[in-house]
């Protein structure tokens, strides 16, 4: 009867052994599921930053348009600048409906004619970050709920801000090589800049009062024979307030959060005081 016992034990305990085997195997076919499972979450986040990084550019280009179309008109045969920049709006794929609705914003109306209003939203996101949004819309109301129903949502809070920043007009100029801020000292002075720098890109940048933005530019090129790419109004935030934001995270939060703001078609720019670009 032992023989017997031991004999069936003996053929349970195998019949467990295989299972375990198998059992064994099945667990390392699911690694195999995991790893892809990992896999396709790195093609997801890589895709996401993509998009943002496009959604930047679009927007960038976009508004470059409606700042030539304001400076130089709505017509390419007469604004070179325009032509170079609806070339670079085709090259990104952008759509022609949101090219049109961008020279129609240059010229301050809607793309069914309306005239468009300066809107602008101030807020406080996480992390300490200061924000300035500029929008041109034509139904005010409407772009004042959807844009604070997104810092809302990042988990922001609409309040005051603009004392952190200083509201300046800039005037970015065609590139020359080996241009020296030193070497046009005199003639910014005398078109009546209050500043002259050389941006990351190599072309000479002036700032200027914002109600004499354009004219100060004007002066500026009659005196270098320079030509005028950007002209613009924005709000530069103070350096002894500038908020640094270094953690990987953080930076993500932030990213992801201006990724939702700009999709309200009304944002136009969007200025933050930290220490690195956005």
């Amino acid at each position: 009867m032992a023989t017997i016992m031991n004999r069936g034990l003996w053929q349970q305990y195998s019949r467990i052994g295989h299972q375990g085997s198998r059992a064994f195997r099945e667990f390392s076919s699911s690694a195999t599921l995991f790893s892809g499972h990992n896999r396709w979450s790195t093609i997801r986040h890589d895709k996401a930053k993509n998009d943002k990084a496009k959604s930047k550019e679009r927007q960038a280009v976009v508004k470059d348009i409606s700042s030539a179309t304001q400076m130089w008109g709505p017509d390419p045969k007469f604004n070179p600048r325009l032509t170079l920049l609806l070339s670079n709006a085709k090259r990104a794929e952008i759509p022609k409906a949101v090219i049109e609705a961008a020279i129609a914003r240059g010229r301050g109306i809607s793309v069914t004619g309306q005239a468009l209003e300066q809107v602008t939203i101030e807020a406080m996101l996480p992390f300490s970050v200061a924000v300035v949004i500029e929008c041109q819309t034509d139904q005010k109301a409407r772009t004042l709920q959807d844009v604070r129903h997104a810092i809302k949502d990042a988990e922001g809070v609409v309040t005051p801000t603009t004392y952190l920043f200083e509201k300046k007009g800039r005037i970015i100029f065609e590139k020359k090589d080996g241009a020296s801020p030193d070497d046009y000292l005199d003639q910014a002075i005398e078109a009546g800049a209050s500043d002259i720098v050389t941006g990351e890109d190599g072309r000479l940048t002036i700032f200027a009062e914002p109600t004499e933005t354009k004219q100060v530019g004007e002066n500026f090129s009659k005196l270098t024979g320079l030509n005028i790419e950007e002209l613009e109004i924005i709000w530069d935030p103070n350096k002894e307030t500038l908020v640094e934001v270094k953690d990987e995270e953080q930076i993500k939060s932030i990213e992801d959060m201006l990724s939702t703001i700009r999709e309200d078609t009304s944002v136009r720019d969007i200025y933050l005081n930290t220490s690195r670009e956005f």
